[in-house]
């Protein structure tokens, strides 16, 4: 008897196994009016802020919550929607000097490609997990090797919660991340910004956070 017992575990864990690695990614797609993008830099006198308009970040991504480190996604910035606070300077990054638009559409595009994430586990339901996110970063049609310090929750509502979300066109799971990385203007082959006699800081942060719904 007990060697059946034993037997029938032993199939239960098997089919288990068997059932979380055949598991399917799930396909997410980025929520716009809840994600933003926010670039930053240093200037004598002040810190530049660029937001994104509610319609100027888009993305997808593909994930198995049970192994997330096989993610698989890409977030795109329209510059031409991002907002500093002053007209002039807006206007101003789309030349020539930087990003150019004039000269090519794609111009206008930042782009984020997810390449590898380094987590420690699974997701877990309303747990936040910290990870590290590897991918090419476009800017100006110049791609780059980064690595960004993220920090991710994966929100898995009840039935009775995903049921009263379907007012507001949620879905029962999504997924948050807030991350930052950094590039430089030269590294994307952009001079660096000067007000009046004094340079702006070379270096850019880039600052997300992200809403991804599945579909």
């Amino acid at each position: 008897m007990m060697a059946i017992r034993v037997f029938s575990l032993a199939i239960v864990m098997i089919g288990l196994t068997v059932s979380l690695v055949a598991a399917d990614p799930i396909q997410f797609k980025l929520l716009s009016g809840q994600s933003r993008a926010t670039f930053k830099t240093d200037a004598p006198l002040e810190t530049i802020v660029g937001n994104t308009a509610a319609a100027g970040v888009t993305g997808m991504l593909t994930v198995d919550p049970a192994r997330p480190r096989e993610a698989k996604g890409s977030v795109m910035v329209d510059m031409t929607k991002v907002k500093t606070g002053i007209d002039k300077r807006d206007a101003d990054m789309l030349e020539k000097t930087y990003l150019d638009v004039a000269a090519s559409d794609a111009n206008k595009l930042v782009t984020f490609e997810i390449k590898s994430v380094e987590i420690a586990g699974p997701l877990e339901p309303g747990k936040e997990a910290a990870a590290k996110v590897s991918g090419i970063l476009t800017i100006k049609q110049k791609p780059l090797s980064v690595v960004g310090d993220a920090r991710v929750t994966w929100v898995k509502l009840t039935p009775e919660q995903a049921e009263a979300q379907k007012r507001f066109g949620f879905t029962p799971d999504n997924i948050k991340v807030r991350a930052k990385l950094g590039t430089t203007f030269t590294n994307h082959g952009m001079q660096v910004p000067q007000l009046l006699f004094l340079k702006v800081s070379n270096e850019i942060q880039i600052e997300t956070d992200l809403t991804f719904v599945r579909q």
